[in-house]
């Protein structure tokens, strides 16, 4: 009997970390998307900009 409580625990505990790590894949995984929309929206921004870039260095001959 006393097996059979430790496995009870056991697979509790297990249960408990798999949900934890379930929460914390999908707080990264809404991050990430947040991050990814807040730089399509600063890059689309930008691309209407009225400024044009230059050439960092000169074309050589």
């Amino acid at each position: 009997m006393h097996e059979y409580v430790l496995q009870q625990l056991r697979t509790s505990d297990l249960i408990r970390r798999a949900d934890h790590e379930r929460l914390v894949r999908e707080a990264t995984r809404t991050r990430r998307a947040a991050r990814h929309e807040a730089d399509t929206d600063a890059a689309e921004h930008e691309s209407h900009s009225r400024r044009f870039r230059r050439p960092r260095f000169a074309r050589t001959a």
